[in-house]
């Protein structure tokens, strides 16, 4: 599988990014950018072509491309994100990815953002949250429907999207933190719980058998590296008072898949 990563630059904006969950901090501008580089430099590492958009410099959220699509093999799927600020973001997004895959558009009223979605395989699990509506995993599994994908919908509480509540590390295994987000969809899955101490380590980008995580989750990363997981680490302080976390700054596809219409 050839995977290419769409990125795009920290907003010089960025101390205006939208907040739910965090009291807000001041944002280093160029620790926060210099971290980005440093984060796209760990995926081309692991053969991941990175493709960076063009800055969005009036644009806060701008870095954080996820949550404007989904996409899969054989459709990307251009979302309307829950936060009202941030809708501006999707259409560089689309217009990047109509090179690579047919597009498709959610409508209003639902909301949904790339955050709260995590495929695995043929199953899609889709997390209501704040930013998620009912509505937007309904479309979401309509549009999916007839590409066999199984779409389910997994309550998340008390944190920002269903992948800072749990991620998909491979060998059928999820890291999750059960205090925010209902385990019950992932019946069948290996649940391994985050340390106590580190309540927001659930998110983890799952790339060619490496788990990459944040730096500051080391209790968690232990855990994973004492069942012989490979784990590595970045940086990613600055970018974490923005409510990040490894999987929000690209948006990772599979480009040599044959899209069809």
């Amino acid at each position: 599988m050839s995977l290419m990563a769409i990125t795009r630059p920290v907003s010089r904006s960025i101390n205006n990014c939208a907040l739910s969950f965090q009291a807000r901090r001041p944002i280093d501008i160029a620790k926060a950018s210099a971290q980005h580089r440093a984060y796209e430099d760990c995926l081309s590492a692991l053969g991941v072509q990175v493709v960076s958009l063009a800055a969005e410099p009036d644009l806060p959220d701008s870095v954080f491309v996820e949550d404007p699509a989904v996409i899969v093999d054989e459709v990307a799927i251009i979302s309307i994100m829950g936060a009202p600020s941030r809708r501006l973001e999707a259409h560089s997004i689309a217009v990047a990815l109509s090179r690579y895959r047919p597009i498709k558009q959610l409508a209003a009223p639902a909301t949904l953002e790339g955050g709260d979605v995590i495929r695995v395989g043929r199953s899609v699990f889709v997390g209501l949250s704040q930013r998620t509506n009912r509505e937007g995993f309904r479309q979401l599994r309509d549009i999916l429907r007839p590409y066999d994908y199984q779409v389910k919908a997994v309550d998340v509480r008390g944190c920002l999207h269903l992948k800072s509540a749990c991620s998909y590390i491979g060998n059928n295994s999820i890291l999750i933190n059960r205090s925010l987000v209902d385990p019950e969809p992932f019946r069948g899955f290996e649940l391994i719980d985050v340390a106590d101490e580190e309540p927001a380590g659930a998110n983890a980008l799952f790339l060619e058998d490496v788990r990459i995580m944040p730096a500051s989750f080391p209790k968690t990363c232990a855990l994973l590296e004492q069942r012989g997981l490979c784990v590595r680490t970045i940086d990613l302080s600055e970018l974490q008072k923005a409510e990040a976390g490894v999987t929000c700054t690209s948006l990772i596809f599979n480009y040599e898949a044959v899209a069809t219409n």
